[in-house]
């Protein structure tokens, strides 16, 4: 990913909600590009750069987006639910989430390999591709939005410096 001069640099280990929130950052800008090109190239071949931009988002949801599921399912919900303050139908409904984004994820990456291997897609396959990048944009909205405004301020406020703290090397741990 590219270096802007004068951004936030990313948080660390040290800030695992503020690693989970830089997270939604790269999944919004990756999820921009499939969105983009899904609308914008429909009718023919990909371009190179625009085969090469598709290839590394999908490859941005296979190992990074479900490494950020894994933090928030197996390192921040089971402590919320724990601390028994936190709507467990809320957490539940995240987790659904990421199970219906999965699901979406392998359907459009079937139809990018497809287009990017054999050419342009048929009608049929192009308005799929196209209705499955806008559900899975219109999921992440309101996943991130639900998280960003609720429940990350929320376990922010909650969860002591210990947990916090065994939170980030659970993260360090799934990166090594």
């Amino acid at each position: 990913m590219a270096i802007q001069i004068g951004a936030k640099p990313d948080s660390g280990f040290d800030d695992p909600i503020g690693m989970l929130t830089d997270c939604h950052r790269r999944i919004e800008q990756f999820l921009n590009i499939l969105c983009v090109v899904a609308e914008r190239a429909a009718g023919r071949a990909l371009t190179g750069e625009e085969s090469a931009a598709v290839q590394a988002s999908l490859q941005y949801f296979r190992t990074g987006g479900q490494r950020h599921n894994a933090d928030e399912e197996q390192s921040l919900f089971p402590r919320l639910r724990a601390s028994g303050t936190q709507e467990p139908d809320q957490i539940d409904g995240l987790e659904g989430d990421h199970q219906d984004a999965n699901r979406l994820h392998g359907d459009i990456e079937m139809l990018y390999d497809k287009w990017i291997g054999a050419g342009p897609l048929g009608l049929k396959d192009q308005d799929d591709l196209l209705a499955g990048t806008q559900h899975l944009k219109r999921l992440y909205t309101e996943h991130i939005r639900l998280e960003e405004q609720v429940v990350f301020p929320r376990a922010a406020r909650l969860l002591n410096k210990e947990s916090i703290a065994a939170i980030g090397e659970e993260f360090r741990a799934r990166r090594v």
